[in-house]
């Protein structure tokens, strides 16, 4: 599956935001994104430039992703939550937070 530029950008934000959110970066959480960095084709610099997206940006592009995408998102954000070996509270809310984004703006553009 390939993803263009501003998809990798959305991406890449949320995943950063998910390892953040309960505030610790934990070892298995840099490996992970380690991986996703392979997976994506991207560098620390590209990490940077998705940084400054807002997030309300990368759930508007997330939206316009094809169901498969947004199930391979789904499934990062999965396996990126467990990395640590915990999935935390924070992590929970913020991936119910995407996916209810992403599920509210399909029904209201109907």
């Amino acid at each position: 599956m390939t993803f263009d530029i501003s998809e990798k950008l959305a991406i890449v934000k949320v995943i950063d935001a998910l390892i953040h959110a309960d505030g610790v970066v934990h070892n298995g959480e840099i490996n992970a994104f380690g991986k996703l960095m392979e997976v994506l084709d991207f560098d620390a610099n590209f990490l940077i430039q998705a940084r400054f997206l807002e997030t309300e940006q990368s759930i508007s592009m997330i939206c316009n992703f094809s169901n498969e995408k947004k199930e391979l998102l789904e499934n990062i954000m999965d396996q990126v939550s467990k990395a640590d070996g915990f999935v935390h509270q924070k992590e929970i809310e913020m991936m119910e937070s995407v996916l209810s984004s992403i599920k509210m703006r399909i029904h209201s553009n109907v």
